[in-house]
């Protein structure tokens, strides 16, 4: 999250606006990451410390759209209709049938992703995000994906995610398996209250490329000595961006991608067990958001 006050008036506002808005939201993500610090468990020591991992969420790290998830949390606590959810689901069923992001959700999220907590306090958002964990994603997480993260946890590198989802409810999302952190979409706030506002756009595509080389910086990370996973092709940018891509639970093109440039595969969706994946030789090579952001635009027209 960032605090508009934290700006310098008109002038710091017209920079941000004339900047690639892609670059701003990761370089704010990496700000929010350095920020939240390290929320992986203390007795697991971090021994290699130029080298990490980076996880995409949805149908990567969790089956379904974590965004979706929370949307369906902030319904049942009557944040906004059972129509605007019909909305979502929609949405959320295309996501799962092809596996990626529709550039008319991307692009219509850029000007509505969270306008629905606009005015709302980031606590209030980040507590109602712990709740909502546990009680509809804390048993979608993929056990295959988890185990490739707790692979390079204990190999001494440190793990984080990077989702198109808000950054609080990423980071909670990376606190409750242990990760070191997330990078997330960062939503302006004053006071401690959302404007509804995005500071740049949605983590998606080119911006979490930006996103992972701003933390690099930041972080002291070997982008070479780095592996990151997505599922979808819309990820390629940050996949190539490090010296090791996975492809995990892989959308066709992006599986086409990966063949092409011999990237691993890693498929979870047919019921093999992480056990029988060769996790270790990939520690040996070293957005949603905006669709769910489509479904609530019907709230505010």
């Amino acid at each position: 999250m960032v605090d508009a006050d934290t700006r310098s008036g008109d002038g710091a506002e017209a920079d941000v606006r004339e900047r690639d808005p892609a670059v701003v939201a990761g370089e704010a993500s990496a700000a929010a990451a350095v920020a939240a610090g390290d929320s992986g468990p203390a007795d697991v020591p971090q021994t290699d410390l130029t080298a990490a991992a980076f996880f995409d969420v949805d149908n990567t790290m969790m089956i379904g759209a974590s965004i979706f998830h929370f949307a369906r949390g902030l319904a049942a606590r009557k944040f906004f209709t059972t129509a605007d959810l019909a909305g979502f689901a929609w949405q959320q069923l295309k996501f799962r049938i092809g596996g990626r992001e529709t550039t008319y959700s991307t692009t219509t999220g850029r000007d509505t992703a969270l306008s629905f907590v606009a005015g709302r306090p980031v606590a209030e958002i980040t507590e109602l995000g712990e709740e909502i964990y546990d009680e509809l994603m804390a048993d979608r997480i993929w056990a295959g994906t988890r185990a490739l993260a707790q692979m390079h946890l204990d190999a001494g590198q440190r793990v984080w995610l990077v989702t198109a989802t808000p950054v609080e409810l990423a980071l909670i999302i990376a606190r409750r398996l242990g990760l070191t952190g997330a990078l997330g979409t960062v939503a302006e706030n004053v006071d401690g209250h959302y404007t509804g506002r995005l500071v740049g756009e949605i983590l998606h595509g080119p911006a979490k490329a930006h996103a992972v080389r701003a933390l690099a910086v930041a972080e002291g990370l070997d982008l070479r000595r780095c592996t990151a996973y997505s599922d979808s092709v819309n990820d390629v940018p940050m996949l190539s961006a490090v010296g090791t891509a996975v492809a995990v639970n892989p959308d066709s093109e992006l599986r086409d991608v990966a063949k092409d440039r011999g990237w691993q595969i890693r498929d979870f969706r047919t019921g093999r067990r992480a056990a029988r994946i060769g996790v270790p030789s990939v520690l040996g090579a070293g957005a949603l958001a905006g669709a769910v952001a489509a479904g609530l635009a019907a709230r505010r027209r």
